[in-house]
């Protein structure tokens, strides 16, 4: 008699549907049957369970022997067939007699690195999966879909939480700094309250954004705490980036926040305390005594000023303090996880009154409603609380003159208006400013996430996506009557008020499937999104001391202002994405996207990518090679646009309503802004080549070679006067970036107990302007980084310092000369005037951007112990040092303070003399400090950015105590600096905003950190 069918309790897609992905990333079965027994799925078949089929079981751990929840079980080639642990990592699988011969187990889980184990005699199997160390077995997040990293066909740069929470910041830009080649992150403060600027693969515009696009958990922007960061994946090239279509130019980072996994409930408290100093570098300030004498030689004065020697910058710097504490739980059942956290983060700047405090909360729900529904809710809501320096604090602790006292004598601060003997030029102490005056920030910003996945068959999923934004922030800055920044407008008030909402909906449909070797997915997305802000802002004077409210304010001080807009995007994408036999594999992608920014006749764009690669190491020739252990070619081109940083209202003609055109008490409107119809997205094609090769299981190798041109550039072109317009958007030119990047992991000792890790990345990048409009050779002509037809977007453009003559201390320019057959020739000249004209300016060759910039870390484990050591280097760039102007002038401000001549400087002091500044004198020596390549410096640096030691207590010392882990470090955040940079801190910001680059001006220095924490868990 016919044994009847049994019943199928368990259904797993045969086919790689998203449901599988999403498996993957949740780390646990989307069903799973409480016997974890998997049955083919095609049509809801059935299997007969003969005598010759095989029951196999096991138990699946990680490598401290925990047992491992919702782990992948699979036959390699055969997907039809699987299974997933349950809560104790326990597994049973029924394999077919077709299959027995030559079967082998595939143990998948996120995170750790695939096990397979051929199945020959076995029927129980004991498997330990290790954290997947190797970056090619990682599992990351490219567009709307996730793969492992070896499979992949573009440029992606993956740093797990562990690698990005080194730096203590509450900013992601931060701890990315160095961390991913070609990615470089430059900040031109150490204001806590200022995060640093990303840039991916060398600036592409003029007058439009140049930050990457922030993608959080699948959802276009969205807000995070760096604490909730599960990994960070860079998409660099236009593979990875273009289903991101207008807005992908300048690269896209991807946020992974964290989920919970199925088990028991785990509690964690983070803890990191320690304080902040403000770095120095190269720098020093003259004390009195220094500053008499080399006043002596040009200004006498009396020795009585010797009497006092104030260090204003001791005054304005002060020890900060570092508060970071995080408590957060993970756990859930096998269908159903969360992950909850509280994050309490304060840090007070080096400067006085100046901090930042944040308080964000997260809530991450997912849950397999059905079968085949699977839902994400996901909720973070942040408020943050900024004290910005405030009465001018930072200019009057480079300038003060130390002769000048900070406190009377009863040890109040001084009122540098009425000393009677207060000999600097701008008679303003901040000590007795700042106790009165402020200004300060609050925001509150939440984000809600409900994204729904529905298994329509085993080869269909329906996804959508959704997100709401809101926004709040208040601003205040008062300047009391009592204080000089107050006084002239015997006080004055500043508020502010700003709104924003922002509605996305992304809705998909995939269709993926197997032929024998042949895997094919169908990508197809439908996207909205509509932003909404307001703002106010009103200011007033006339305001009674102490009184900082709107309402005593006697009379306004600038007209009230405010605005509401609306900006819409739209996008159709399509995908297909196909793979023979794991070895080689095509993507192609294809984006129409609608943008309310641009011109009527220009609203909507499309946009390509094409990517190829082919993983040599799994052909014959190569599979189990014990040198070369993997290999892949890589290639890929297309298209993206650029739609960020421009105003809102762009391709509009606009009108200024405002008193100065309204008549006779009426209001009036005045053309401001001309229209362009035609304006439409900046447009970026893309190339890129590259290799992953990884030798002994020990070397991993990763370079791409790129070029990226981008053309119809934004650019905000000003007008004539007479025109009626001060300016008009439009689209204008074309720029070059390419480069080479690479990054080196090694594993250099991996013995028992002791493991020893380097990484190094680099990226070279060179930057050239192709093309202007109109015929025009150069944009914005007479600054010192023009736009140039032939040069670096970043090069200088300077009247040309030519040291001092050596006879009379005078200072020397180039003047270049033209004879009336067109010869050019050069000259010296001691007259500023002669070398500044258009003529005379010339391109110094010198560029605000690196020749290369990177990172090197080495991490070393003895048994619970760790040391890790960080390191972030930039070369080749030059900076110019503006702050010079004020404090390094040879005579011009005598009542300002004076730097010490930096290392291998000197000053003329008698004919012969060969040095390098003039001889002083007061009033100064023939503008020998208006801007000319004099103050352009070399600002290379390599700065240790972290070290770090930790030790975690060991099992069998935990004991019964109820704590699962707990672990201790002591920690440094730039510790050293080397440079030639004579300024506090070399680093400067490496993006242009508003048009320049490379500036250092009055330098806000960045803070060594000292730090001690404690993890526990139970």
């Amino acid at each position: 008699m016919k044994k009847p069918k049994p019943k199928p309790n368990m259904w797993f897609p045969k086919n790689r549907s998203l449901r599988y992905p999403l498996a993957m990333m949740l780390g646990m079965s989307l069903i799973q049957s409480p016997q974890s027994i998997a049955l083919p799925l095609t049509k809801h078949a059935t299997v007969d369970v003969t005598r010759l089929d095989r029951t196999v079981t096991g138990k699946v751990k990680d490598e401290k022997g925990e047992p491992l929840v919702g782990v992948t079980v699979t036959i390699k080639g055969n997907n039809a067939i699987g299974a997933s642990t349950d809560l104790n990592g326990d597994f049973s699988l029924i394999i077919p007699e077709s299959l027995i011969s030559n079967a082998t187990l595939v143990f998948s889980y996120i995170g750790y690195a695939a096990v397979e184990a051929p199945l020959g005699q076995q029927t129980v199997f004991d498997i330990a999966l290790t954290s997947a160390s190797n970056q090619l077995e990682q599992v990351v997040v490219v567009g709307y879909s996730a793969k492992k990293v070896k499979y992949l066909s573009s440029s992606v740069s993956t740093i797990n939480n562990e690698k990005l929470r080194d730096v203590t910041s509450n900013e992601l830009p931060n701890l990315l700094q160095g961390k991913a080649p070609g990615v470089v992150v430059s900040s031109a403060s150490g204001d806590p309250t200022s995060a640093g600027r990303i840039l991916i693969r060398g600036a592409g515009t003029i007058s439009a954004g140049t930050s990457p696009l922030i993608v959080v958990d699948g959802n276009i922007g969205g807000n995070y705490n760096p604490v909730d960061v599960e990994n960070i994946t860079v998409l660099k090239d236009v593979a990875a980036t273009g289903l991101y279509g207008s807005r992908a130019a300048n690269g896209v980072i991807i946020v992974n926040t964290k989920m919970g996994k199925a088990g028991k409930t785990e509690i964690s408290f983070a803890n990191t305390m320690g304080f902040a100093q403000a770095t120095t570098g190269n720098f020093r300030l003259m004390n009195s005594q220094q500053l008499y004498d080399f006043q002596s030689t040009f200004y006498p004065r009396e020795a009585s000023v010797l009497q006092t020697n104030t260090n204003w910058w001791d005054e304005a710097f002060r020890t900060g303090f570092v508060n970071n504490h995080t408590v957060s739980a993970s756990g859930g059942s096998e269908k159903t996880t969360f992950y909850i956290s509280a994050n309490y983060y304060k840090e007070q700047g080096t400067q006085i009154e100046n901090d930042k405090t944040g308080y964000n909360f997260r809530a991450n729900l997912q849950s397999q409603l059905t079968r085949r529904l699977a839902a994400k809710v996901l909720f973070n809501g942040t408020f943050n609380k900024d004290n910005y320096a405030n009465s001018n604090t930072l200019y009057d602790a480079y300038n003060n003159l130390p002769f000048d006292p900070a406190y009377d004598a009863d040890g109040q601060p001084i009122d540098g208006r009425t000393y009677p003997g207060w000999l600097g030029r701008d008679r303003e102490s901040f000590l007795h400013s700042v106790p009165y005056n402020y200004s300060k920030a609050q925001s509150l910003a939440v984000t809600t996430d409900v994204n729904l996945d529905y298994e329509l068959t085993d080869k269909i999923t329906l996804s959508s996506y959704n997100r709401i934004n809101f926004g709040n922030g208040l601003s205040a800055s008062f300047n009391d009557k009592r204080t000089k920044q107050g006084g002239a407008n015997s006080g004055e008030l500043y508020n502010g008020t700003s709104y924003s909402s922002r509605l996305l909906t992304s809705n998909r449909i995939r269709y993926s499937e197997d032929f024998g070797k042949h895997g094919l997915t169908l990508l197809g997305v439908a996207e909205a999104e509509t932003t909404y802000s307001s703002s106010t802002s009103a200011a007033g004077k006339g305001l009674p001391p102490g009184r900082d409210v709107m309402s005593v304010a006697t009379d306004i001080l600038t007209n009230p202002t405010g605005l509401n807009e609306q900006v819409g995007f739209r996008k159709f994408l399509g995908q297909a994405d196909y793979n023979y036999d794991n070895k080689y594999f095509l993507v192609g992608s294809f984006v129409n996207e609608f943008s309310s920014l641009f011109g009527k006749n220009n609203s909507t764009a499309n946009f390509y990518q094409l990517g190829a690669s082919w993983i040599l190491s799994n052909e014959e020739f190569l599979k189990n090679n014990k040198t070369i252990t993997f290999a892949k070619v890589r290639a890929s081109n297309g298209t993206v646009g650029n739609a960020d940083g421009i105003s809102n209202f762009a391709s509009l003609g606009l009108y200024t309503i405002s008193s100065d055109a309204s008549y006779s008490g009426l209001p009036g409107a005045a053309p401001s802004q001309k229209g362009n119809p035609d304006l439409t997205w900046e447009k970026i094609r893309s190339s890129n080549v590259g290799f992953d090769l990884s030798f002994f299981n020990r070397i991993d190798l990763v370079v791409d070679a790129y070029v990226k041109e981008a053309s119809e550039l934004l650019y905000r072109k000003p007008l004539a006067a007479t025109t009626g317009y001060s300016y008009v958007w439009v689209n204008a030119g074309s720029i070059r970036n390419k480069g080479i990047e690479f990054s080196l992991t090694t594993t250099n000792i991996k013995a028992k107990g002791f493991n020893w890790e380097t990484n190094l990345n680099m990226a070279f990048n060179r930057n050239k302007v192709l093309e202007l409009s109109d015929g025009s050779t150069v944009f914005n002509s007479g600054a010192r980084q023009p736009i140039a037809v032939g040069h670096n977007m970043d090069e200088y453009n300077l009247p040309i310092w030519a040291g001092v003559n050596p006879e009379n201390g005078d200072p020397q320019w180039e003047k270049v000369v033209k004879d009336a057959n067109g010869n050019v020739t050069k000259e010296l000249t001691s007259t500023y005037n002669q070398a500044q004209t258009a003529d005379s300016r010339q391109f110094t060759g010198k560029t605000a951007a690196p020749k290369f910039t990177g990172g090197l870390s080495n991490t070393l484990t003895y048994k619970n112990f760790t040391l890790s050591a960080f390191f972030n280097f930039v070369y080749g760039n030059w900076v110019y040092n503006e702050s010079r102007v004020y404090f390094d002038n040879d005579g011009l401000y005598e009542s300002y303070n004076q730097m010490v001549l930096a290392k291998g400087w000197s000053r003329w002091e008698k004919p012969g003399d060969v040095v390098t500044h003039p001889k002083p004198i007061v009033g100064g020596n023939k503008d020998s400090n208006q801007s000319s390549s004099r103050y352009l410096e070399d600002g290379s640096y390599i700065r240790l950015r972290n070290v770090r030691v930790g030790y975690s207590l060991p099992d069998n010392v935990l004991g019964k105590s109820g704590f699962s882990r707990v672990s201790v470090f002591i920690s440094g955040d730039n510790l050293w600096t080397g440079t030639k940079f004579s300024g506090p801190d070399p680093e400067v910001t490496l993006t242009q905003v508003d048009l320049s680059s490379g500036l250092s001006s009055l330098r806000y220095p960045i803070s060594k950190k000292y730090l001690i924490g404690i993890n526990f868990s139970f």
